[in-house]
């Protein structure tokens, strides 16, 4: 929070939770009592101790009172193969690392994390509609630089950023990938400012608490 001086939010990009094809279940309500009456029977991968997709299942799991074992991989990647091959059970996956697969039918998707349907996949219902409702998660990024960059070059590198998030081709190459453009009003410093410290305030506990350390 002190090292580095805000610039603006970016894009953020909802988790999508996924399972391997064979999984019994068809809905998210069905996962969830599948994954009940099969306490630490199922494997979730992430990419990695700590990352986003690690902390998102962690959420799920004080959120739906469900035990599962958690695969670290080195990245998306390798977890998405292994899942594709039915070595894992479930991903809380970034939509640009499943939405292909979703799409050729080598996994099911049950949810997206956020209170909107994703443009790349709109036919994946959000978790509200899925029954979980308010279970809302997304990595996003923001761009900073160091602490004390004088504000001319700040307002410089904001006005850069919000130029380019409003260019059309721009648009449509991020929800390709299954990202969504901050609004226009969300991408000054100070939002990305206020932005930073609330989601600091509101995963450090869950981080905490699931004593999940970086490795």
């Amino acid at each position: 929070m002190t090292d580095f001086e805000p610039i603006a939010l970016v894009t953020k990009q909802p988790i999508l939770i996924v399972a391997k094809k064979v999984t019994p279940a068809n809905d998210l309500k069905g996962l969830i009592a599948w994954l009940k009456a099969n306490p630490d029977n199922a494997s979730a991968g992430t990419n990695g101790v700590g990352s986003p997709q690690h902390v998102a299942a962690v959420y799920f799991q004080s959120k739906t009172d469900t035990r599962f074992a958690f695969v670290p991989y080195r990245g998306g990647a390798p977890a998405l193969q292994d899942l594709v091959a039915g070595q894992i059970d479930l991903i809380f996956a970034a939509a640009a690392d499943a939405v292909e697969q979703i799409r050729g039918g080598s996994i099911k998707a049950y949810a997206v994390m956020a209170k909107s349907r994703l443009t790349s996949a709109p036919d994946i219902p959000t978790v509200d509609e899925a029954g979980l409702s308010g279970l809302y998660f997304s990595s996003w990024f923001g761009l900073w630089a160091p602490a004390r960059t004088p504000q001319d070059i700040v307002a410089k590198l904001n006005t850069a950023v919000a130029g380019a998030l409003a260019d059309a081709s721009v648009q449509r190459r991020l929800a390709d990938l299954g990202q969504e453009i901050f609004s226009q009003d969300q991408q000054t410093p100070e939002s990305l400012g206020a932005f930073h410290k609330a989601e600091i305030e509101k995963w450090w506990p869950i981080i905490k608490a699931a004593n999940i350390k970086s490795e």
